[in-house]
């Protein structure tokens, strides 16, 4: 959650106390032993805002790393309450194995807009969303509720839910609030006040008998951790991580290995995600992953994840469709995708706007149906050829050349069989390869140029 800094004191009034619930004790934020996949919800930001969409979207994936969005990119669900516009959504499966959804009340990025409110939807299988209403967490006017998290307190017999706002001393702090229904919810408390300011609070309960909260400090993913989890109780522990300015941890926890992942987002409009990675999350010290092995929806911002069934990944991706199209990440440039600028081929540092210049559907082969060719999205009459052996992107002119030009044979990554190469259909010792950032066709034959022809096609 992006902000400036500062507000004013919060008030501790706000609706009734709730009785506990009788509710049976699943730690929050943990797997079901059914579970095998992911799913993530976000909003969308971009360069130029090009791509800003300030509603629910919503992505999966078997490995917790590389994301299929879903309903093309687009919404699931549009928030018309409140700033009408959502931030740092943020899913649980709660006791009951239903799933609620929440989010900041804000649209855009008006920092000086303050709301005692956060947006809720229920759902039963994330297919369809019931119930939306705001919740109020506080009753000041004069600070905000940022990037609500929520999790179950056995012990209490209630869900906290974590926001960020601001204290007397005039930082933020972490706060909670209890509830049993996402309907009303307890006087706040004070959850976390390290002395200095904290927002986006990211809570995993019950690790050996340890919890950690994860939180953005000055640009930093830092952790604390408590055997309680009492407000007041946690105590700063973990060496700091960040890539640029950072915000938004999430910790999501491998269900193949003792793998843990913390997903940090930067904190300009960019939208780009980073994750590091520790196989002792007690240790309190993370290794960036290599970005070869995780790439997030397109244009995605402050993200939740949480695991879900096999059966409830399938149900989503018939319900809401993978997408038409795809992009193509770099293999020794994994930062870079391929695009066309200017209708010459290259791969560019991701983000960039327009954003579609990366975007490509994979459409059976010009010259033969066994091999493929990209069709641009946003340049629909407009296919990705090889001219003098440079790739540009030129409109078809239905002679059998240009076909030929535009045909090329998929075949097992010449870097790493998982990933996929591009042969020419007409120079079939060529392969499509970057050479100074420009695409164009190659004999390939060194491990450099074996890796400058292999690509990830993904989303």
């Amino acid at each position: 959650m992006a902000h400036p800094s500062r507000r004013h004191f919060l008030g501790m009034a706000a609706s009734a106390p709730l009785a506990a619930t009788g509710a049976l004790a699943l730690g929050a934020g943990t797997a079901h032993a059914a579970d095998s996949a992911y799913a993530m919800v976000y909003f969308t930001e971009s360069n130029t805002m090009l791509e800003a969409d300030y509603n629910l979207h919503l992505a999966v994936s078997t490995d917790g790393l590389r994301w299929t969005p879903l309903n093309q990119n687009a919404p699931v669900a549009t928030p018309t309450l409140g700033a009408g516009g959502l931030r740092d959504p943020f899913l649980l499966r709660k006791q009951d194995g239903t799933f609620v959804v929440l989010a900041t009340d804000l649209s855009g990025t008006d920092w000086t807009r303050n709301s005692a409110y956060i947006h809720v939807w229920d759902s039963t299988d994330l297919r369809t969303f019931t119930g939306y209403r705001l919740l109020k967490l506080h009753d000041m006017t004069t600070t905000h509720s940022w990037a609500p998290e929520a999790f179950w307190d056995a012990s209490r017999g209630q869900y906290g839910i974590l926001y960020s706002s601001v204290n007397s001393s005039g930082h933020n702090v972490i706060m909670v609030s209890y509830t049993t229904d996402f309907r009303t919810t307890t006087s706040p408390q004070v959850f976390f006040d390290p002395g200095y300011d904290v927002i986006d609070g990211n809570l995993t309960v019950g690790v050996s008998g340890v919890n950690y909260l994860y939180f953005k400090r000055a640009g930093t993913l830092v952790g604390a951790r408590s055997t309680s989890l009492n407000p007041g109780s946690f105590t700063p522990f973990s060496t700091a991580v960040n890539h640029g300015g950072t915000e938004a941890p999430t910790v999501v926890k491998s269900l193949t290995s003792n793998t843990w992942y913390l997903w940090g987002d930067t904190y300009t409009p960019n939208g780009v995600f980073y994750v590091w990675q520790t196989s002792n999350l007690a240790s309190g010290t993370w290794t960036a992953l290599d970005q070869k092995l995780y790439t997030q929806p397109l244009n995605s911002k402050h993200c939740g994840i949480h695991p879900i069934t096999s059966t409830e990944y399938s149900n989503l991706i018939a319900k809401w469709g993978a997408p038409a199209w795809n992009r193509l990440k770099s293999y020794n440039f994994p930062a870079r995708y391929v695009r066309h600028s200017g209708f010459a081929g290259r791969i560019d540092a991701y983000p960039f706007d327009p954003y579609p210049d990366s975007q490509w559907k994979l459409v059976p082969g010009l010259a033969d149906s066994s091999a493929v060719s990209f069709q641009s999205v946003n340049y629909p009459t407009r296919y990705l050829r090889h001219y003098s052996y440079a790739l540009r992107l030129d409109a078809n002119d239905g002679t059998s050349t240009f076909a030929a030009d535009a045909t090329f044979y998929r075949t097992a990554g010449l870097a790493d069989s998982s990933w996929a190469s591009f042969r020419s259909y007409n120079n079939p010792t060529r392969y499509i390869r970057h050479a100074d950032y420009a695409l164009r066709i190659d004999p390939v034959s060194t491990t450099t140029e074996r890796q400058d022809a292999t690509f990830h096609v993904g989303y």
